[in-house]
């Protein structure tokens, strides 16, 4: 787990709204979410990972990784919210959008895509994984969904 205690380099707070930069990069994300994934998923995991410029700054201020995660989640949410119908809504947009966010954060998250049968219908599905479990689903999709393919910093594992 990365240390998100290093003094002095909070960006805000566990503010209700992000920073108006912050706001503008995870809407553009949101945006283009659909289109960067269509463009390749090494190419989308390239893009996803923050430049190691080796002065990286959290965007939460919090020791408390549940925190942050949650507060990333409603910051999501949120802009998925107010931008319908411009930003599509789904779990590929939201599972890109709070990829960028968790790994700026310096949070070793993975984003996964699964498939199953819901209904009787072949369904995708996109998540995002920290520690080994799904975060910020409202149930465990591993249950319905099998994992195909996962983004990490590491790259792109099938």
């Amino acid at each position: 787990m990365p240390d998100l205690s290093s003094p002095g380099s909070a960006v805000t707070d566990t503010a209700r709204t992000p920073s108006l930069p912050l706001l503008v990069q995870l809407t553009v994300v949101a945006l283009a979410a659909k289109t960067m994934v269509r463009a390749g998923l090494p190419r989308l995991q390239r893009w996803m990972e923050p430049a190691s410029s080796g002065h990286s700054r959290p965007l939460v201020a919090s020791t408390d990784v549940d925190a942050v995660t949650a507060q990333l989640g409603r910051w999501v949410d949120s802009i998925m919210r107010r931008g319908s119908p411009v930003i599509r809504p789904g779990c590929q947009t939201r599972g890109v959008t709070l990829y960028y966010a968790m790994r700026r954060q310096g949070l070793d998250a993975a984003l996964c895509f699964g498939v199953g049968t819901v209904n009787g219908a072949v369904e995708g599905h996109c998540w995002i994984d920290l520690d080994g479990e799904p975060v910020l689903e409202p149930f465990d999709p591993r249950a319905a969904f099998t994992e195909v393919v996962r983004v990490t910093r590491d790259g792109v594992n099938s």
